[in-house]
C-alpha cells in the first residue's frame, strides 16, 4: 500500500525499498550512495521526503539511510491492531532495519521532530555504533522546566473530538504546511501537496493522530518509561560531535529545547537561524548542508566505515 509518487519525482526521484518490520507490515525507506553511513529519521507529520535536499547533497558521498516510519510515507499504514503506533515500536524498528543492513558501526545519526527521540532513544541502547549527531529542531528529553505543551499540540492530544479535524480533514498536516517553514519561497504548492499525499484518507492519517498521543508528557503514559531513560542516558554522549542546526521561529521545540540542548550537550556546535522555523531543513538546507561538511571534516570517522 502505498501512493502515487510520479507527480513528485522531480523533487523526489529515488524508488526506495521496503522491510518488514513484522506480521507483513512494510516500513519504505531510502539506501542510497556508499561510504560513511548518515541514518536521517524524520518526524511528525512529515516523511523521507523532509530529507530530499540533504540526501542529494550527501548520497554522492555517503551511504545514506531515509526510513519512512511506519505509518508515514510510503510505508504501510495499519490499524491498531496490526501494530503498535508507539516509541518503543518506533526504535525495534530502526534497530531491525539497520541490523538487516548490516549496519552496525560508525554511523553519523539525523535527527528531527519525533526522529529526535526515536534516534536518541536508540542510540542509547546502541551507543558504540554511533559517531556523530545532527539535530534539527527536536528533544532528547521531555518538556523542559518552564516549558508548557503547545495549544496547537495540546488540542490534538487531549480534545476528544480532534481525530475528526486531524483524520478527517488532515488538518494536524495541512497546519504543518502553513507554520512550520518561514522563509518565502519554501513551500511551494508542489512541496506543500507532497507532504500531504501520503496521508490521503482517515486510514492513512492514523500515524499522524497516534504520533502526537503518543508524547509522553507524565508518569502512565506510554511511553514516558522511554523518554526518561533517554533523559537520563543523554549525558552518556557528552564526548560525542554533536552539530545542532535549530530555526528559531518553531512554535514547539523553541529556546527552551535549544537551551536544554545546550545544558546538557555544553560542548555541541550550535548554529541558530533567526529567519528559520520548525522545518529548518526546508528553510535552511543550503546553510545546513554547508556546516554538516564542515563538521564531518572537523570530526572524521576515518577508515572502516560500516558498509
Amino acid at each position: 500500500m502505498t501512493f502515487d509518487l510520479t507527480p513528485y519525482r522531480e523533487l523526489y526521484p529515488w524508488q526506495g525499498r521496503f522491510f518488514d518490520t513484522g506480521n507483513g507490515v512494510r516500513m519504505h525507506y531510502l539506501d542510497e550512495g556508499q561510504g560513511e553511513v548518515l541514518v536521517m529519521l524524520h518526524g511528525n507529520p512529515t516523511w523521507s521526503f523532509y530529507w530530499r535536499h540533504l540526501v542529494k547533497a550527501f548520497s554522492g558521498t555517503h551511504r545514506v539511510i531515509v526510513p519512512d516510519h511506519v505509518g508515514c510515507g510510503p510505508s504501510d499504514k495499519p490499524g491498531d491492531e496490526a501494530y503498535p503506533y508507539v516509541l518503543e515500536r518506533r526504535v525495534a524498528d530502526l534497530d531491525a532495519l539497520l541490523a538487516s543492513l548490516g549496519i552496525t558501526k560508525d554511523i553519523t545519526l539525523v535527527v528531527h521532530d519525533w526522529g529526535g527521540m526515536i534516534g536518541m532513544a536508540w542510540a542509547t541502547k546502541r551507543p558504540e555504533r554511533v559517531k556523530r549527531f545532527v539535530v534539527l529542531n527536536t528533544a532528547g528529553f521531555g518538556l523542559p522546566e518552564g516549558k508548557k505543551l503547545p495549544w496547537q499540540i495540546g488540542v490534538v492530544r487531549y480534545a476528544p473530538f480532534f481525530p475528526i479535524p486531524v483524520r478527517g480533514f488532515n488538518a494536524f498536516s495541512r497546519g504543518a504546511n502553513l507554520m512550520c517553514s518561514k522563509r518565502p519561497g519554501r513551500m511551494t504548492p508542489l512541496v506543500k501537496q507532497a507532504y500531504l499525499a501520503p496521508y490521503d484518507s482517515w486510514a492513512h492519517r492514523i500515524a499522524v493522530q497516534r504520533f502526537v498521543e503518543d508524547i509522553p508528557l507524565a508518569p502512565g503514559d506510554r511511553s514516558w518509561p522511554v523518554v526518561q531513560e533517554v533523559s537520563e542516558k543523554l549525558d552518556r554522549f557528552r564526548g560525542v560531535p554533536m552539530l545542532i542546526c535549530w530555526g528559531r521561529q518553531d512554535f514547539v521545540f523553541d529556546d527552551f529545547f535549544l537551551a536544554e540542548w545546550r545544558k546538557r550537550l555544553p560542548e555541541a556546535e550550535v548554529h541558530v537561524f533567526e529567519d528559520a522555523g520548525h522545518y529548518v531543513a526546508e528553510d535552511a538546507h543550503e546553510e545546513i548542508t554547508a556546516l554538516m561538511k564542515q563538521f564531518f571534516a572537523k570530526h572524521p570517522i576515518g577508515a572502516g566505515a560500516a558498509s
